[in-house]
């Protein structure tokens, strides 16, 4: 968990460096200002941390017999799962997008 808090610490100080940094506003929109890029990566690692709170809750439910079932927990752990594995794709686009750019010769 110190792991999801670190990166959310780190997003939000990189966000605060420059206020500028805001989703594109596509023409015709609505008008309503989309959020910044940081606070939907913070919100999405937010959900994670929160889904590996819930599978942490249902498994400890489970093994003290405070009746949560088999299939509870099961499902609570692989949505977690599958949350983090996300974060995981989604970070390692990121890094690998950013490793392109920089090997740019201009």
């Amino acid at each position: 968990m110190n792991a999801i808090n670190s990166v959310v610490s780190a997003v939000s100080t990189v966000a605060g460096a420059d206020p500028s940094f805001r989703a594109h506003i596509p023409a015709g929109g609505s008008g309503i200002a989309p959020a910044p890029f940081s606070d939907l990566f913070t919100d999405a690692v937010g959900q994670v941390g929160q889904l590996e709170s819930e599978a942490h809750a249902t498994v400890s439910g489970l093994m003290s017999g405070t009746g949560v079932d088999v299939h509870t927990a099961m499902i609570a752990t692989e949505k977690a799962s599958m949350a983090f594995e996300m974060a995981l794709a989604v970070r390692n686009k990121a890094v690998q997008a950013y490793q392109s750019v920089i090997g740019m010769q201009f």
